[in-house]
């Protein structure tokens, strides 16, 4: 027996999920694991490929990274193509702004710092920051956030420092595709639905928006809402992850960190007996 004891909480994330799943399986929960969101390998990405080569060749003055799974995503990448030193000589040589704490880590995991990251991890913040400070006519790469879909409240930072006078270079890092067979995610709107699960989990805003997409692509979307806003938690990993659903008045509840680990632990603390 433990504080989770009779609580089922589901699960939409595809990294880490096992290690998210024992952490709360240990207090006694069941747990639903659907991966909301696939996200697609880098290293036969000739796109890539070719931006990288492109860094390397002329390092920009500025970088910006968005996250910690693409940056990590990318060096992974580079190190197959076996540039990945000289990729962090460029990158080293580089101007480099972390989007949030996630991007913050993989930088410094990486041996690199960061010279400016904003407080929280809002896209907006990071173009608000680079027009106080002048951006216009500066060679700027830009980590891709990903596909941004109709429900991330969100802004194009590429298109947005582009606007700002910038020579933009965009680096689509990180891709993720809804995954091709639909039933799983069918199936956990229809546990949600029945009140089967006490709480879903999300780590990231795509894994919100491919929930959201399927339960409007199946008529669904309404009853799915009213459960989030009724019986079943939102629960969180951070304010960026939420921003679909608090842009559609659900209630949404999550850590002080954005960490998988203070997510587990906040589970425990709000679901708990």
């Amino acid at each position: 027996m433990g504080p989770l004891s009779g609580k089922t909480i589901a699960l939409t994330a595809e990294r880490r999920a096992d290690e998210f799943a024992t952490l709360l399986e240990r207090r006694g929960a069941e747990t639903v694991h659907v991966p909301a969101i696939h996200v697609l390998p880098l290293l036969d990405d000739s796109d890539l490929r070719e931006k990288t080569d492109g860094i390397i060749a002329d390092p920009p003055a500025l970088t910006v990274i968005s996250t910690g799974i693409g940056f990590r995503g990318w060096l992974d990448a580079a190190e197959g193509w076996n540039n990945r030193t000289e990729l962090l000589a460029a990158l080293g040589s580089s101007r480099i702004i972390a989007r949030g704490p996630k991007a913050r880590g993989a930088i410094r995991g990486a041996g690199l710092r960061e010279v400016w990251s904003p407080t929280t991890e809002a896209s907006q913040e990071v173009a608000d920051h680079l027009e106080a400070e002048g951006i216009a006519g500066v060679d700027v790469a830009v980590q891709l956030h990903g596909t941004i879909t109709e429900w991330e409240p969100t802004i194009h930072l590429s298109e947005s420092l582009e606007r700002l006078g910038a020579d933009v270079r965009a680096i689509p890092v990180y891709r993720w595709i809804r995954p091709v067979d639909q039933q799983p995610l069918i199936d956990l709107l229809a546990k949600i639905l029945n009140n089967e699960v006490d709480a879903v989990t999300f780590t990231s805003a795509p894994a919100v928006a491919s929930l959201l997409s399927t339960a409007k692509d199946n008529g669904l979307l309404d009853e799915f809402l009213t459960a989030l806003r009724g019986p079943v938690a939102a629960i969180c990993v951070g304010p960026v992850t939420s921003a679909p659903l608090d842009a559609l008045n659900v209630p949404t509840r999550m850590p002080e960190r954005a960490r998988l680990g203070s997510l587990a632990k906040y589970v425990v603390d709000e679901l708990g007996s």
